[in-house]
C-alpha cells in the first residue's frame, strides 16, 4: 500500500509536540490513527478533534515502559481498524544534566522510555507486520546523537542506541518491512519541561525561542517517509533549524 490514505498508523507520545502534530497531519491525509500516551485526557481530546474533522482515530492510555501497554495498543489498532501498517515510536523524555550530578534515576528513566519503549513497540508490532507481509517502523531519535553536547550524554546515548537497533532491524527486515529513523533538531515541544536544572532549562529555553522549528516540520518528514511506494525505504531523515549548529 502506497501513500497515506487508508493506512492504520499508531503514534506513541501523541499527547503533545511532535506526536500530536504527526497524528493530526496523518489523519488529515486520510490515515486511521491510533493515539498512544500516558495523558489520556489529552489524547481523548485529540481523537475527538480528529473525528470531528471527519477523520478516524482511536486512543489508548499507554506507558511505553510497560510492554503490555504496547501489546494492547497494537491489538487496539487491529480490532478497531483491522490491521496496523505503521508504528511511529515517538515517545521520549530528556531530563538532561551534567554527568557529575549523578542523576541516575533520570538516566534510568531515559533508558526505559527512549530505548526500552521503542523495543517494546517493535516487539508488539513486528509479529503483526510479518503476518501481514507488510509494515513500517518509524523511530524518532534526535540530532543530539549526531553532535554530542555537554549535559546530553545519556540522552544522546539512548537515541543513538535506537539508531543502531533501527539499522539492525532494517538489515533483518527483508523486502516487506520498512524502517525509518527521523532525527529532529531543536523543535518547539515540551522537551525542556523535564529538565530539573534551572540554569540548563533557562539556557535551553532561550535557544528554543531563538532557533526552534515547529513540530509540524517533523510531522511532514514522517509523512514523507510513510507516503513513499512500498518498494521505497527512506532510511534516515535529519530535520533541523537552519540556524542550529
Amino acid at each position: 500500500m502506497s501513500g497515506i490514505d487508508g493506512k492504520v498508523i499508531a503514534v506513541t507520545g501523541a499527547s503533545a509536540g511532535i506526536g500530536e502534530a504527526t497524528a493530526l497531519l496523518l489523519a488529515e491525509r486520510g490515515a486511521r490513527v491510533v493515539l498512544a500516551a500516558r495523558r489520556t485526557d489529552r489524547i481523548e481530546r485529540l481523537a475527538a478533534r480528529i473525528t470531528e474533522a471527519g477523520g478516524h482515530a482511536a486512543f489508548a492510555a499507554t506507558d511505553v515502559t510497560r510492554r503490555d501497554d504496547l501489546t494492547a495498543l497494537v491489538a487496539l489498532a487491529r480490532s478497531r481498524f483491522g490491521r496496523l501498517d505503521v508504528l511511529v515510536n515517538n515517545a521520549g523524555i530528556g531530563p538532561i544534566s551534567p554527568m557529575d550530578e549523578l542523576r541516575v534515576d533520570e538516566w534510568d528513566a531515559m533508558i526505559d522510555v527512549n530505548l526500552r519503549g521503542v523495543l517494546y513497540g517493535i516487539a508488539a508490532a513486528l509479529p503483526v507486520f510479518r503476518e501481514q507481509r507488510t509494515g513500517h517502523v518509524v523511530n524518532v531519535v534526535s540530532t543530539a546523537g549526531l553532535r554530542i553536547s555537554p549535559t546530553m550524554a545519556v540522552y544522546a546515548a539512548t537515541k543513538n542506541a535506537v539508531r543502531t537497533l533501527s539499522e539492525g532491524l532494517r538489515q533483518e527486515a527483508g523486502e516487506n518491512l520498512r524502517v525509518t529513523v527521523v532525527s529532529p533538531g531543536m523543535t518547539r515541544t515540551g522537551f525542556i519541561d523535564g529538565i530539573a536544572d534551572d540554569g540548563i532549562r533557562t539556557d535551553m529555553a532561550a535557544t528554543v525561542d531563538r532557533v526552534a522549528i515547529p513540530p509540524s516540520a517533523i510531522a511532514e518528514a514522517i509523512a514523507f517517509a510513510i507516503a513513499q511506494p512500498a518498494s521505497v525505504d527512506v532510511g534516515d531523515i535529519v530535520v533541523r533549524p537552519t540556524a542550529q549548529n
